[in-house]
């Protein structure tokens, strides 16, 4: 099974992948790895193990354009990126701290299923400050989900998920940590389910 990950940040929940993959608990392979910031910390790792690697930066501003002038030119992106996608013909397209919406131009383009993860138990607390607000709900439990990945945020079909207990007394830093362990393992653990055929995607 080839796969192509999306990040935008540091991208250990790649390097757990590339580890994985390395050391031959997971058998895909990592056709690429892109994003839209070409000097994260995700591309470097990924040059490090010669994975290929590709960037497709946003545009800067568009909060402050037009919204139809803004709205074509996310729509232009989306074009863009999923045709670097397709470039390296993946099976599987896996987002992981991927800071960018998927438009339906992406999605409906690429032609096979897109995964995500997430730092938080879906349908609870979907949107880029999870864990903020998570802890600002006062849960005593969160934790984190695999999704497939539809044109809403965090909206698709739920995959697998893990729950992790909120420690008293602890902040953003600390319970994010926790979770992105078991992100990475249940990341892992996803995929190979997906490439050994015991996970069905829509």
């Amino acid at each position: 099974m080839r796969i192509v990950v999306l990040v935008s940040g540091s991208g250990t929940n790649l390097q757990a992948v590339i580890d994985a993959v390395s050391s031959g608990q997971l058998p895909v392979d990592l056709a690429a790895v892109g994003s839209d910031v070409p000097d994260c910390g995700g591309l470097e790792r990924s040059a490090a193990a010669g994975i290929p690697t590709f960037a497709v930066p946003l545009e800067k501003g568009l909060s402050r354009r037009d919204p139809e002038e803004a709205a074509r030119v996310r729509a232009a992106w989306n074009r863009e990126l999923c045709a670097a996608v397709r470039s390296h013909s993946p099976d599987l397209v896996v987002t992981s701290g991927f800071m960018r919406i998927l438009g339906e131009e992406f999605l409906d383009g690429v032609g096979v299923p897109v995964i995500n993860t997430h730092p938080a138990l879906l349908p609870s607390f979907p949107g880029a400050h999870a864990v903020r607000d998570a802890l600002a709900h006062g849960v005593r439990i969160t934790g984190c989900t695999v999704h497939q990945v539809d044109a809403g945020v965090d909206t698709g079909p739920i995959i697998a998920q893990e729950a992790v207990r909120v420690r008293a007394g602890e902040d953003e830093g600390s319970l994010h940590d926790r979770i992105k362990t078991e992100e990475r393992r249940l990341l892992v653990e996803t995929l190979a389910g997906i490439a050994a055929g015991e996970i069905r995607l829509g």
